[in-house]
This record gives structure tokens, sequence and C-alpha cells, in this order.
């Protein structure tokens, strides 16, 4: 099974125990493939935590899915390029990787604390999807 993240990129420190504790039930329940961004704060908080985590437990993986050929992958450890998206203009690239992670995953976990940007577009998304009963949303927000 497969777990992504949606947050805003401001997310505050405070915020990595409920991460942490979210991941660690999401593993208990048999997901091993975490799909991770590469912008702002709440996706290399996602990162950290599952870097921690996979020192103990090594089955799971931690896929920093990319939305820029450009990008240094050396920071990143394991990475994916969706297929096609050499083939979005780069202002789209951001668009068409999260699309890619919500379509593939089981699970989606988000940090929306406001109604605009992309962490919010793509949270109302997984939970539309989760109504379908198409995959199940863990929101770190009430």
């Amino acid at each position: 099974m497969i777990c992504t993240f949606f947050g805003h990129r401001d997310c505050p420190p405070e915020m990595e125990q409920p991460l942490e504790e979210a991941i660690l039930r999401l593993i208990s329940q048999g997901v091993t493939t975490f799909y991770v961004g590469h912008q702002g704060h709440f996706d290399g908080m996602a990162r950290r935590v599952l870097l921690r985590l996979k020192e103990a437990q090594p089955e799971i993986h931690c896929v920093t899915v990319l939305a820029y050929l450009n990008t240094d992958v050396r920071e990143y450890g394991e990475t994916l390029y969706p297929e096609g998206l050499e083939t979005v203009p780069q202002r789209f690239a951001v668009d068409f990787r999260n699309r890619f992670m919500l379509n593939h995953a089981d699970f989606v976990v988000t940090y929306v604390k406001h109604s605009f940007g992309g962490a919010a577009k793509y949270a109302e998304l997984a939970r539309k999807m989760e109504e379908k009963g198409r995959l199940s949303v863990i929101s770190l927000v009430n």
C-alpha cells in the first residue's frame, strides 16, 4: 500500500509528533511505500520522519516524487520521476506530480489550515476520492 502527503509549506515544527504517530499507524496497517514531494516544510518533515523510522523498519520506502528533472537528487535518496512529466510545461509540473501521487495512493496524510493553495486543492481532491471509497485521508488538522 502507498501513502502520500499534502500540506502547507509553512508547517510548524510541533506537527512532527502527530505526523510521526500517523505514519506509525499506517505502517502498522501495512503501508510500506510513502510518496513525498520536495517543496516546503511539510514535505521535508515527512521525509525526515520516514527516514528516521526506516532505521528501525527497513521494509518501508520513502520515495521523493520529483516535479523537475533538474532537481539535485543527492539529498533525497530514493526518487521517482512520473512518466509523462517530461512533456508537461514547467509551470504545470507540480500539479502533474501531485495528481500522480494522489492517483497512486491508498492513504493521504494532510496538513491544511486554510482553503487556498496547492495543499488545500489536493486535500479536497483526496476527500472527494475518499467519499467514493478510493482512498483514506488522515487530517492532522481538526
